[in-house]
């Protein structure tokens, strides 16, 4: 049989770049430490340390670096179901509200009378107004901050609802809004978490939304789940608030304009803070782990433009004042502001291992997640588990391809060795696609593979077969 020289040329280029991409899986621990180092360097703007150059060297970097990842059931790692509280998300939005809402209402002092915020379930705000004759238009004025909806499904909507009950006007999100703010706040929530296990520099997780309000989180080659739970289980909300002075306890009385936080680091101090912070950790650009001026751990960071505005107008505007830096609803420090602090840069200080301060560092670039999550299932697949699985998966293979081999040698005999051959390119094109593509390798995927090689092997036989049937009614050999 005649094949045309391209053709040939054509197969044997494609056998020899499937060899070449297929090559790194043989040397699997060397390829990837140079793979983490060269990510690593590339993460840290070219900079290397001189254990990563090292690593960096094992592989030459001429040669095709792409390997099969390793899943969950084959490396280990860890497994986590989160529930976003979206119960809280709505209280955020309230709060944010709350001053337009009470600024409004002040304008039309003469009409609504003195304006009082009272106790209200989350996701709500009460007013009580002084004058019940005025109610209408207390409502009338709140109904105008409304906004119409952005989505699919509340388009001409809007995202308040007004009512008033005697003197006690009641503010809430339509049911529209909450649908809408419900889908926000789990697409941000993935897209967080996944920057953050990202930043970590693990290998190929798997973070995807499951059901309304829950995320399935699956990251292989962590230690465990609870160091996966303190780098996606913090919310790391961070803001810079007014200070207005201390409280006894934690349960102390207080305006609804304020509240009460904790000191991180020092026990049983409480500070009364203003509730609306002065800039957010989402006008942050960077935050890198540092050192302060005495040499312990602490935390770099850098506003954008609007935030570094807003930064430096307020420290030059209160000068001599306590600001506090609050992290996830407790105050860091509370250092006095001794100058105007122009640039948007600054440093965080308290009492942070060095360990400590690279988490926060991570948290920060990652952002804030908006709603706090709760952990319905955690499981921990340790690595001996994975090195059994990745065991029985060879012995499996190797089983199934040593079987097969022998099988169609002693059955066909020289048709039988062609087919060997074919069998083993196949399965190095298989690992060269798998490695071009960066996909993840599980035990299904094994088994899938030697799926792959017994119908590879069911081909062969059929045509063999048919070649036989050919013979036996008297074709020559290139006929059958």
């Amino acid at each position: 049989m005649h094949i045309e020289l391209w053709k040939r040329f054509l197969i044997w280029g494609v056998v020899a770049l499937g060899f070449a991409l297929a090559m790194p899986n043989l040397f699997y621990p060397r390829v990837e430490r140079h793979n983490d180092a060269v990510t690593a360097i590339e993460r840290q703007g070219g900079v290397a340390t001189p254990a990563q150059e090292a690593d960096a060297a094992l592989w030459p970097s001429f040669l095709p670096s792409g390997i099969v990842n390793l899943g969950l059931d084959l490396r280990g790692g860890a497994h986590l179901l989160a529930e976003v509280q979206l119960d809280g998300v709505y209280a955020d939005r309230m709060n944010a509200l709350w001053p337009e809402v009470r600024d409004a209402l002040r304008a039309e002092r003469a009409t609504v009378g003195p304006v009082q915020r009272v106790d209200a379930p989350p996701g709500e705000i009460r007013v009580k107004i002084g004058n019940a004759d005025g109610a209408p238009r207390a409502v009338e004025v709140v109904r105008d901050l409304a906004s119409p909806i952005v989505s699919l499904t509340g388009v001409g909507a809007s995202d308040i609802e007004v009512a008033a009950t005697g003197t006690i006007l009641s503010v809430k999100l339509s049911e529209a809004e909450k649908q809408a703010t419900d889908e926000r706040a789990i697409r941000q929530s993935l897209e967080i978490v996944r920057r953050r296990v990202d930043e970590v520099g693990t290998r190929e997780p798997t973070i995807q939304r499951q059901g309304t309000d829950r995320i399935l989180i699956q990251v292989p080659g962590i230690g465990s789940a609870a160091e996966l739970k303190d780098l996606i289980g913090t919310t790391a909300k961070l803001t810079f608030q007014p200070v207005i002075g201390r409280a006894p306890e934690a349960d102390a009385q207080v305006p609804a304009d304020q509240k009460v936080l904790p000191s991180l680091n020092e026990k049983g101090v409480f500070y009364i803070g203003a509730d609306r912070a002065v800039v957010s950790g989402e006008e942050l650009t960077d935050a890198q782990p540092a050192y302060d001026q005495n040499g312990q751990p602490a935390v770099n960071f850098r506003f954008n433009p609007s935030g570094a505005r807003k930064f430096g107008d307020y420290t030059a505007a209160h000068i001599g004042e306590p600001f506090a830096i609050v992290l996830d609803g407790q105050v860091i420090s509370a250092p006095v502001i001794q100058s105007h602090i122009a640039g948007g840069s600054g440093i965080i200080t308290g009492s942070f291992s060095v360990e400590e301060s690279t988490q926060l560092a991570v948290l920060l670039r990652a952002g804030a997640l908006p709603a706090e999550m709760t952990f319905l299932e955690e499981r921990t697949i340790g690595p001996e588990l994975g090195a059994d699985s990745i065991e029985a998966g060879k012995l499996a293979s190797v089983v199934a391809l040593v079987g097969l081999m022998l099988f169609m040698w002693l059955t066909y005999g020289l048709f039988g060795i062609f087919a060997n051959i074919a069998l083993l390119v196949n399965l190095v094109l298989i690992f060269a696609l798998l490695s071009m593509l960066g996909a993840t390798l599980t035990m299904p995927g094994i088994a899938g593979i030697v799926l792959t090689m017994g119908m590879a092997v069911d081909a062969n036989v059929l045509v063999f077969e048919r070649i036989r049937e050919e013979l036996r009614a008297g074709r020559g050999p290139a006929r059958a």
